[in-house]
This record gives C-alpha cells, structure tokens and sequence, in this order.
C-alpha cells in the first residue's frame, strides 16, 4: 500500500474544495485535491440561476432575507460572516483574479437579477450557467497552481484517526484526531493512505439518496457518512430541501429549471392556468423554496395531475432565448420549446442544509477534520435556503478555514502515525445487486422522508433502511470496494442519518414538513 503525505488533503473538487485548495497553495501548502471524476463533475457546475453579490454598504436587508427563507432559524453568527464576507470574497477570486464572464450590460456593469426569497436583484449570473463558468476558470487556474495535485477518480473511503488507525494503543485515549484517509484510485484498483495535517471534507450534498434528485451523480453523503464514522457531529439533516422547478417529461431525464426564471416574471400554474401558488403565500412563485415545493406537491396530489407548468410567457421569446440559452436548448432536445410553450415541472431533492457540523473556520469537533460547502452546516442556512446562496458559501467558507488552516499549520505540532496497511478482500461485488440496493434507499426516502413526512411513513423508512444497512455492510465486508460499493455504502448510512434527525424532530419548519398522517 502507497503511503502519500501532504500537508491538506481536500476530499471534493467542487467549488468550494477547489477555491480551498487555491487559498492553501498560495499559502505555501502542498495540497492533494480527490475528485470523483473530471475536473467538472460537480454540483457546483450544475448551479445555474447565479451567486448573490451584494454591493450596498449596508448588508442588513439581505441578511433578513436569508433569516427569512430559514424560517427564523439560521444562526445569526454565520449570516452575518456570509453578508460581511461575500462580496470580498467574490470579488477577489472571481472577478479580480479570475475573471469570470458574468453578464453585463451595455455600458459593462454586472447584470443582476432576482429569485424566489429576495427583496431585491442582488445576484449576478453567466446566462443560465453560472456555475459552469465559475468552477471552469477555478478549476482551470487549480491545474496552474504548482503545489495542488489532482487526483481525479480517487475516492475516499474511510478517515484516518488515532483512534482506530495507529499502531499505539495509547492513542485510543488521545482526542478524536483525524490525519488523512484510505482512498481508491478507481483507475488501477489501489487503495492508498494519504497522511495529512489537514483533513477537509468539501463532498457536496446527499441529494442521491432520493429517487429524484438534481445532483451530480454520486451526490449520496459521502462526507456525512464518513464524518458519522469517525465520531464528528452532525445537525439539522431534516432539512433537505427539494427545488420545486425541475423538468417533468416521459422518458426524459430530471435537469434543474432555474429558479430565475421565476425572478424573471415566470409563474408556475396548474393544467387550467390557474397560479395556485398565490392560494397559499403572497408572495406567489417567489415564495421560499420550501413553500413552492409543498404547494406543487399538494396540488399533484389533489388532482392526480404528472406535473405542474413554468408559464414563461410574460417573458419575451428573445429574451428567454438569450438570457437561458442552456435550459431553452435543454428543453428544445425533449420537444418542449420555453420560448412559446409551457414547461412542465415536478419537485426534486436539491440541496441539503445540514451537515457536518462546523464553527466559522470550518471546525469539526474532531480535530485537523474539517468542512466545507453543502458537506458542512454553520447554520447559515437553518431550515431552508435562501436562493443564490450556495455558491457564496462555498468562495466564504474555504477563504476562512484556508486561513485559519495556514495559522495553525505554520506553528502546530502534527501527529502523522504510519496507518496499518489496508486489509480487504479481492472478490468482486455484483453490480446489480449494487444497482438493486441503491435504488431501494432512494425509493424508500422518496416515498417515506421527502418533502412530506409523517411518524408512521418515517418508521417505515428507517425500518427498511436498517435491514439493508446490515446487507450491505456484510456486503462491503465480503468484497472489493469499487466506487460503486462505496457510494452504496455511504448511501444507506446517510440516509439513515436523514430519518433519524427527522424522526427526532416533530416541529415542521422550512424544508422540514410533518403531519400526523
């Protein structure tokens, strides 16, 4: 077994891993940078409505915003680091140093637009992929940097402790510590050990242990999952949030709708053309996110209709063509033309606002572990997220956990024991029973823990969960792992973790939706 050592090892190449591991670098910090494929193959680069830049002096409406979509429950402390922050973190990597192409008019300002919780246009855009044209110039500029080295389609399958990884017995008494991971080069099979001062989980969220899901494939918790195994706290996993906007079509594949269509004067109607969102909330097809996705999902429910409909045509043909060439050409190739006729839209899981729980610089309670992006939770978002958040976040929390990083690494005393060699089997797990077993967990949280929950459907959840947990550990201890083997595994267990916070939780708020039904 290979043992690599390396001052910061980043598990997760999405923005927010990658914007880490370009703060780390400059630092002087050698960095070792896993992704589960290429360079792009991240939710990050699905983000499509934009990331919120806000330029007033006063930062206090925004800050109500994002308090608002949480339904009063976001930690005040993190909202108020992400309205302090944001802008200077934005601007310095993404238009000073990157220059990234976001829209601009014709005298060359930044276009801003508006979506669903926002009392004001305070987001900036690159068409209808922002995302993509954020983390290609980051994930470019990662591949210039000398010191971060890229190892795409290597995954991480358990953290490196004290505790369960050194060769001392005494160390089982130290702290809970972590000093890298046993990773899998999917390429070659290897599993190696990557010894590391700094751990920091930067893996995305956990939208695929639902049936329907706008992630990037592979999206199931791996951090949650590996973090729960090593003793790291966790909070507020309830509150997945399901984006009420995606695209319905029979043998179609599910592609997120942007949320700034709506901020463009879209509306979602039903099959008469009725806005039936305004029924419920003021604010119609602005409301918070939460809302919406309950309102479309009752009213399916009440009509035994296959979807609801984006009606754009308040909106002119030409605009919607220039403004989201992505999402129109999308639509276009499953037969749908947005620029004259309605979209049909369902629900999907999109964004998980818990996580692994973290101070401002990125803290676990396990020490040199650390989190980053959707993988971790400072609360900012409470019970539901505010649009256009995600992205700031990310540039927000790897700036400052690089920088506390870089204090601590510069003076700290580091243990890096020799981790045993990795010990496993070399029979090869059945890829169908693999598919099989995936399926059933993102059925079971799809039917029994989504957007509606009650007692009754989330026992029957963790009941099915719990008897294939034991199938498919039994499984992962009898074979060689794979990426595939891997994502079941972390699959099953987050999801467990995602039952079980809700089952603790009787209080609906945000994303989080009980009745006694």
């Amino acid at each position: 077994m290979d043992i690599i050592q390396t001052d910061c090892l980043v598990i997760g190449a999405g923005l927010a891993g990658s914007a880490y591991a370009l703060h780390a670098a400059r630092g002087g910090f050698r960095v070792d940078l896993l992704s589960l494929g290429a360079p792009l193959e991240a939710n990050s680069d699905r983000a499509q409505g934009g990331i919120i830049y806000d330029e007033t002096a006063d930062h206090s409406m925004l800050a109500r915003d994002i308090v608002a979509a949480s339904d009063g429950t976001s930690n005040p402390a993190a909202v108020q680091q992400l309205v302090d922050e944001g802008p200077d973190a934005l601007r310095e990597l993404l238009l000073e140093d990157l220059d990234v192409g976001f829209d601009r008019d014709a005298s060359g300002a930044l276009d801003f637009t508006r979506e669903a919780g926002h009392s004001a246009r305070r987001i900036i855009h690159a068409k209808d992929a922002t995302g993509h044209a954020i983390l290609e110039r980051v994930a470019r500029r990662v591949d210039s940097v000398t010191g971060i080295t890229r190892r795409s389609g290597w995954v991480a399958v358990d953290l490196l402790t004290l505790s369960h990884h050194s060769t001392k017995p005494e160390d089982r008494y130290q702290p809970l510590t972590c000093f890298g991971a046993y990773v899998l080069d999917t390429g070659t099979g290897a599993i190696s050990a990557i010894v590391a001062k700094k751990t920091i989980l930067a893996t995305g969220g956990l939208g695929g242990i639902f049936l329907h899901s706008t992630n990037q494939p592979g999206s199931v918790g791996h951090g949650v999952a590996m973090a729960w195994r090593v003793g790291a706290r966790l909070i507020d996993l309830e509150y997945v949030q399901f984006h009420p906007t995606v695209f319905y079509g029979r043998n179609a594949p599910r592609f997120l709708i942007t949320e700034a269509l709506r901020g463009e004067g879209g509306v979602l109607v039903d099959g008469k053309g009725h806005p039936f969102v305004n029924d419920i909330d003021p604010r119609g097809s602005l409301a918070p996110r939460d809302v919406v996705s309950r309102a479309v999902q009752q009213q399916l429910a009440r009509t035994g209709d296959p979807c609801a409909w984006l009606d754009l045509s308040a909106l002119k043909p030409e605009f919607i063509r220039e403004r989201f060439p992505g999402i129109y050409q999308r639509c276009l190739a499953h037969g749908v033309d947005i620029a004259r006729e309605l979209i049909p839209v369902v629900p999907a899981a999109h964004y998980s606002c818990g996580g692994v729980h973290t101070d401002l610089a990125g803290r676990t309670n396990v020490r040199n572990l650390n989190a980053i992006g959707e993988t971790a939770c400072t609360g900012l978002h409470g019970a539901n997220r505010l649009a256009s958040t995600s992205l700031l976040e990310n540039l927000v929390g790897a700036r400052s956990t690089a920088k506390a990083d870089a204090a601590e690494l510069r003076g700290g005393d580091f243990r890096q024991p020799v981790p045993p060699p990795w010990q496993g089997p070399a029979r090869d797990a059945d890829p169908l029973l693999i598919r099989q077993d995936l399926q059933l967990v993102q059925q079971t949280m799809w039917n029994y823990a989504g957007i509606v929950r009650s007692p009754r459907r989330l026992a029957r959840a963790r009941r099915i969960l719990m008897e294939l947990r034991e199938d498919v550990l039994a499984f992962y201890r009898d074979c060689r792992p794979t990426r595939e083997l891997i994502e079941l595994r972390n699959a099953v267990q987050a999801a467990l973790l995602v039952v079980h916070a809700a089952t603790l939780n009787p209080v609906s708020k945000g994303c989080h939706f009980v009745t006694e039904e």
